[in-house]
């Protein structure tokens, strides 16, 4: 498996310059109460291959994992690996990271 971490100032960097798709693997509820703006929900619980990759395509922009705290989202490589899908970056820090830093959160 390939991994490569991402921390926060290359996602928003990624971000600012349209490069990245954040893609959020938490749960509903922690998506609606806080989440990396731009960033698309797309929960690990209910993993869809075939969906991820229709956004993936349909997107264009290089695609990045994020959750929490940067575990889930290495869960997610490891899914999106195993079904094919050429994604190999989270960002290590999450969510937390993210607000602990006072960035925006929509």
């Amino acid at each position: 498996m390939k991994i490569v971490d991402l921390d926060r100032d290359a996602i928003k960097r990624g971000l600012a310059d349209g490069a990245l798709l954040v893609i959020d693997v938490r749960e509903p509820y922690e998506y609606e109460a806080g989440h990396i703006p731009g960033a698309v929900a797309h929960p690990l619980s209910c993993f869809d291959p075939a969906r991820l990759a229709d956004l993936i395509a349909q997107d264009g922009r290089r695609p990045v994992f994020a959750c929490a705290a940067g575990v889930r989202s290495v869960h997610a490589l490891a899914a999106a690996q195993n079904a094919g899908l050429p994604i190999e970056a989270h960002y290590r820090g999450g969510f937390k990271d993210w607000y602990a830093a006072g960035e925006p959160v929509e």
